[in-house]
């Protein structure tokens, strides 16, 4: 006797389809412990484990699934698209929370979904620390944004004081001078002195940016002035994004310990990669979890949306673009480290970075992004094949495997 749950999770509450053979039954739970309580009565009385498959909608079905995982039952999660997809292939009709637990149900019946690998707590601790690192990430993208848009009224000129990334010592300086006038009714030596207090500002460097500064006060024309609200709103958009950058650094320190009382070298074996930094591996196994837990590479890609569609019609066959279906921040973390290890390969070889220049020195029709992708279609190959056989990353080793591979 084959038993299947399909649960439609909502906000506060679940619809629960228990499907016996062809005989359905319809139930709601509420999403909280009386709730899953009676569903833990439901699934007791049957001697073997029912199956169970749901859709993930982030925050509600992760109630559900820490419920699961604390009594031991395995589960199906889908993707609340692919969910979609096998659903509308049925023909549904009708779109409400009972027809869809229905559904799901009807879709294990049909596919046989594997059950989802548990993870240890360490990666979703990881995953949660990450999302929360994006989201400062985001916050600090809004900052700037406005710390700009507020400098225009009392120190533009400011801007161009540092011709690289700013950071901590530019937020420091706008903070210490939000208006020009700040900077004009200072001596030489009270900037000066202020400067060289700054982290890497020694003496000449401390003397040029003094230099510089008074320069550019000299050369503005501010709109408000120093006593105005856009000096103060200058000085609080500086401090935040130097305590909103602080407490991302915060969390990858954080990250980093998780990472490192693995059990396992994952973190080692993701930095061994030439071009992949400490917070880009952390990320990456916050994102995509352990690695393991994958039967190959293929549904890695697919876990994160890169996967080809395809569109089939009569004669016609033809593959589309990427699904974009997955996990959207670890495709952002994935596409950004191409052009990490793209950049390391001065100093360090990779065979990912090969390829990638390959690619664009052959091909003046194939787009940047398009390579991109290639290229992390090779890196997650690679990472799975290191993770798996527990072996850090050696160029050598990676040019033989590779015209092994083509050879084959």
């Amino acid at each position: 006797m084959k038993v299947i749950f399909g649960i439609d999770v909502s906000k506060s509450t679940s619809t629960v389809c228990t499907l016996i053979n062809d005989i359905k039954t319809i139930t709601t739970i509420t999403n909280d412990r009386p709730g899953f309580l009676q569903l833990l009565n439901d699934l007791k009385a049957f001697a073997q484990h029912p199956q169970i498959i749901f859709e993930a909608t982030g925050v509600y079905s992760r109630r559900l699934q820490t419920f699961l995982d604390d009594y031991g039952y395995g589960y199906v999660i889908l993707n609340p698209l692919k969910a979609k997809k096998e659903m509308d292939l049925g023909l549904r009709h009708n779109k409400t929370d009972r027809t869809d637990a229905y559904h799901l149900a009807l879709i294990q019946k049909l596919y046989h979904h594997p059950v989802s690998q548990l993870q240890a707590e360490q990666y979703h601790q990881l995953n949660a620390l990450s999302r929360f690192y994006d989201q400062l990430t985001t916050d600090i993208v809004m900052a700037k944004n406005r710390l700009h848009k507020v400098l225009q009224f009392t120190f533009p000129e400011i801007e161009s004081l540092f011709s690289t990334a700013k950071g901590f010592n530019y937020w420091s300086i706008v903070k210490m001078y939000p208006h020009c006038e700040l900077v004009n009714v200072s001596t030489k030596l009270e900037i000066y002195n202020k400067l060289i207090e700054l982290p890497g500002f020694q003496d000449k460097k401390a003397k040029k940016f003094t230099s510089n500064l008074i320069s550019l006060a000299r050369k503005a024309y501010p709109v408000a002035s120093c006593n105005s609200v856009e000096s103060d709103e200058t000085r609080y958009y500086a401090q935040r994004l130097i305590d909103l950058n602080n407490q991302r650094q915060d969390l990858v320190n954080q990250m980093v310990k998780i990472a490192k009382n693995l059990p396992n070298r994952d973190l080692e074996i993701l930095e061994s990669i030439p071009g992949i930094a400490q917070t880009t591996a952390v990320r990456i196994l916050g994102e995509l979890g352990d690695l393991r837990r994958f039967s190959n590479p293929n549904k890695i890609n697919a876990f994160i949306g890169i996967d080809p569609g395809r569109y089939q019609s009569g004669e016609m066959d033809s593959s589309l673009s990427i699904t974009k279906h997955g996990n959207a921040v670890a495709r952002k973390i994935l596409y950004r480290a191409i052009g990490q290890i793209d950049q390391a390969s001065k100093t360090q070889s990779c065979h990912i970075a090969d390829y990638y220049e390959n690619k664009k020195l052959s091909s003046q029709t194939i787009g940047f992004k398009k390579i991109a992708i290639a290229s992390i279609h090779k890196l997650i190959r690679t990472m799975y094949a290191l993770i798996s056989n527990d072996q850090l990353y050696d160029y050598d080793v990676a040019k033989h495997n590779q015209k092994d591979f083509y050879r084959n």
